[in-house]
């Protein structure tokens, strides 16, 4: 599986490489860490895509690819891992980091039955921006304590997933190699 990974990754990046758009980049695009299956970079990209997906709402996966270079972590699992918020996923991590501002901020949004009224009239006068104030400063907070946290932790246990993967694999070919007892 390993092998069968890296010849896919080498014909991606000499693709990318061959890319009219992609040549200024070329240089930057050519570091091993981008490509190559250890433990730093997987984690790295882990958390960096995490990070992207949860803090930026818009050109996720851009922004993650922008930083993977710049860091020098996995570029397709920082990618893939933006997917983290999706149709299914985007409300509830949104609304668990609402709670969370709300919590850190200590000022909460009006009840769900005025929402819409006091949206209303704050869209039809001067007041919409202290209404999308008032729900925004909460979220922006939640959002950067959940995607800070989710990418420290998402390094984390990649980090030690792999170790003990690694571990267990090299403890496996150490048995296969010991003499029976008779």
């Amino acid at each position: 599986m390993r092998r069968w990974l890296k010849a896919r990754l080498a014909a991606s990046t000499e693709a990318l490489r061959r890319n009219r758009w992609l040549k200024p980049l070329a240089p930057a695009l050519a570091h091993p860490n981008l490509w190559h299956l250890n433990r730093r970079a997987v984690a790295g990209g882990v958390a960096v895509g995490l990070f992207f997906g949860l803090l930026v709402p818009v050109a996720q996966i851009l922004g993650a690819a922008v930083a993977a270079v710049w860091l020098r972590v996995n570029l397709p699992v920082a990618a893939l891992s933006t997917l983290v918020t999706n149709p299914l996923t985007f409300a509830p991590i949104y609304y668990l980091a609402y709670r969370i501002g709300v919590g850190v901020v200590g000022s909460e949004a009006p009840a769900a039955a005025r929402v819409v009224e006091e949206g209303v009239q704050a869209l039809s006068g001067a007041g919409w921006l202290e209404y999308a104030l008032g729900v925004g400063k909460p979220l922006v907070v939640g959002l950067a304590i959940l995607a800070v946290g989710s990418a420290a932790t998402g390094y984390l246990v990649v980090s030690l997933a792999w170790r003990a993967l690694t571990l267990a694999r090299l403890m496996r070919k150490r048995r296969g190699r010991r003499e029976p007892v008779l």
